[in-house]
């Protein structure tokens, strides 16, 4: 059937119109973590500070423009303006009027609000000089921060919904695919597998219906990239969706999101509306016979919910538990159907690579893992945030020259990679590439994308204690491997954090471990002793150390801390035995006080309470 398609062109020459007819565009951050820091407040003022345009210098009019989050998370609220070339970090509300009458009005910008260089001091205003985002090649990332998030006109105005027209007028599903192959992109949820396989695997079950899902649910402690996405530019994951469903056949599509993200939901919706409204979802999109509608599933925020059967079982009203696999969700998913189940960042990157190319996107990366991730970096560096960089950057490019480096002056120990599916890296694996083979083969995984880093006053017992505790709750429980298994590593662990541990409980949780990985159900059970098996293959010394010694060579445990109070120097206040909340401290006014070691159970009260300094931990 002959389609005659919308001029996209037009569409877009008309929305670049309306970003000019801005004048001044000052962009601030209305991501989760700007919003908590003060964001919709700074907002208001520039708003009201720019309402009279006829005192401005050099421009006629100013629009402030509410953006997704801008990835430099540990700066916020930032505050960019582009004619201007600058950019402003940590801006409160009462900075505003300060900008505004001195760089807007008189050309002279705010240093103090500038970002300092933590190496060289200097103050850096242009946003690609500054170290954090010099690195970085974004491309699920591009549009976050530059846009207006909640506005389809600045979607389409940055290339928004050109992929899918150029996809309809084509009219040829398998070339997409191909295309998809061609790129070499990779699942981004964690597991790496081909996307281009997984979409031709779903495209094979011809006939009846099929249905696209977007795996939102983002789970891991400390990551939030596809948050981002879908608060900063949710059109694109809504276009990167309505690619997939035209290749494989489909014209339904959920996005399974975790309630606890209501501005992503808030935007996703509103995306969606926008987008129907003007016929780039919907029946006939952009005057094609193609029909494609997007639906909005929230969940519960169980991390088990992010293995994509227990997925399918949640969006269809059952308890969110995973089934075992074959049948897979390609040939069977969703209400029986075929059905194609990507994470947010996958489906980011599909209008790009339709946009740009194939070869392209696999210009970025290495052999085996093409185009750029994002990472959630966070922990003891003094820059975190969210980053995209090419697969096969090197950890020390992300800690050392992105980051800036371990946090007052720390030495560098490890990082936690992948959430709790992952592994640790140590300072070893410094100069490693990391993609999806590499990492594989050193005990960690990509995941989600998580990166927590460490310094030497972390100890990795206790980091392998918290990741069990978080995987041992969310374990279904559906499997007896990760119910039961899962449980009993956690024992171990905290009985060594506790100072009871022995020798023979190191083996013990090894063959636990493999027992987990070799025998869950699904990918939760899998993955949870990851952090075990890794710290114990490079950290292996500190776990003796808690065993053998009863020492915590970081000094965290507080089970094998002794609190002592130092006699010449007991003033007999009594304020430490006031504040001991068992009772530990013995004594009397005006003389020594003494701790009962047996009855102390090392909170720290005491050494807050002490005026004199008087009492010591070792």
């Amino acid at each position: 059937m002959t389609q005659t398609l919308i001029n996209i062109d037009k569409e877009r020459e008309k929305a670049n119109e309306h970003i000019k007819a801005q004048g001044l565009r000052v962009l601030v951050c209305a991501g989760t973590g700007c919003v908590a820091n003060g964001s919709l407040e700074v907002i208001e003022r520039f708003k009201k500070l720019g309402a009279n345009v006829g005192t401005l210098t050099h421009h006629d009019k100013m629009t402030v423009v509410p953006t997704g989050c801008h990835g430099f998370c540990e700066k916020g609220v930032l505050v960019v303006i582009p004619d201007l070339d600058v950019t402003y970090v940590k801006v409160k509300p009462d900075d505003v009027e300060e900008i505004v009458e001195s760089h807007i009005k008189e050309g002279k910008p705010v240093e103090r609000l500038l970002y300092v260089d933590p190496k060289t001091q200097k103050h850096i205003a242009k946003n690609e000089e500054i170290g954090f985002y010099a690195k970085q090649t974004r491309t699920s990332l591009a549009n976050c921060g530059h846009i207006n998030a909640e506005s389809l006109e600045e979607a389409v105005a940055v290339g928004g919904y050109a992929a899918l027209h150029k996809v309809l007028e084509q009219n040829d599903p398998d070339a997409v695919i191909k295309e998809i192959e061609d790129s070499g992109l990779r699942g981004r949820g964690g597991g790496g597998f081909p996307t281009g396989r997984k979409w031709r695997f779903t495209a094979a079950n011809k006939g009846g219906k099929s249905y696209v899902v977007c795996n939102g649910d983002e789970g891991d402690p400390g990551a939030f990239m596809d948050r981002s996405v879908m608060e900063g530019d949710p059109h694109k994951l809504l276009e990167g969706m309505a690619i997939a469903g035209f290749a494989i056949g489909a014209d339904e599509a959920y996005i399974y999101v975790r309630a606890e993200y209501p501005l992503a939901i808030k935007r996703l919706r509103r995306a969606i509306a926008d987008a129907e409204a003007a016929g780039y979802l919907g029946k006939n999109i952009m005057g094609s016979d193609f029909n494609f509608t997007i639906h909005i599933k929230e969940g519960a925020g169980a991390f088990v919910c992010g293995e994509e059967t227990a997925l399918i079982a949640s969006i269809e009203g059952e308890r969110g538990m995973p089934r075992p696999k074959p049948p897979f969700p390609a040939n069977k998913g969703l209400f029986g159907r075929p059905t194609l189940i990507n994470n947010v960042e996958t489906l980011a990157n599909v209008p790009v690579i339709i946009s740009k190319g194939a070869k392209w996107f696999s210009s970025f990366g290495t052999e085996k893992s093409k185009g750029t991730k994002t990472f959630a970096l966070t922990g003891e560096v003094n820059n975190t945030g969210l980053i995209e960089v090419p697969m096969g950057t090197t950890l020390r490019e992300i800690v050392f020259d992105i980051g800036g480096g371990i946090r007052n002056g720390k030495k560098f120990k490890a990082v936690q990679i992948g959430g709790p599916s992952g592994g640790c890296l140590t300072e070893e694996h410094l100069d490693l590439p990391m993609d999806y083979d590499n990492l594989i083969a050193a005990g960690a995984m990509v995941g989600s994308g998580g990166l927590v880093v460490m310094n030497e006053d972390t100890c990795i017992v206790e980091v392998a204690r918290f990741f069990m505790n978080f995987t041992q709750h969310e374990s279904c429980g559906k499997c007896v491997p990760c119910r039961e298994g899962t449980k009993n590593m956690l024992k171990i662990l905290e009985k060594i954090v506790k100072g009871k541990g022995e020798m023979k409980d190191l083996d013990t949780l090894e063959e636990l471990a493999h027992a987990v990985k070799d025998g869950s159900l699904c990918g939760l059970g899998k993955t949870a002793p990851n952090p075990v098996l890794s710290t114990l293959k490079y950290f292996r010394d500190e776990y003796i150390a808690h065993i053998k010694d009863k020492r915590c060579p970081a000094g965290v445990c507080s089970a094998m801390k002794t609190i002592t109070i130092q006699e010449d120097l007991c003033k007999g206040c009594s304020k430490c035995a006031r504040n001991c909340p068992v009772g530990a401290i013995e004594g009397e006014l005006r003389s020594p006080f003494k701790i009962n070691q047996e009855k102390c159970i090392k909170c720290g009260a005491c050494l807050n309470a002490c005026p004199f300094k008087a009492i010591k931990q070792s």
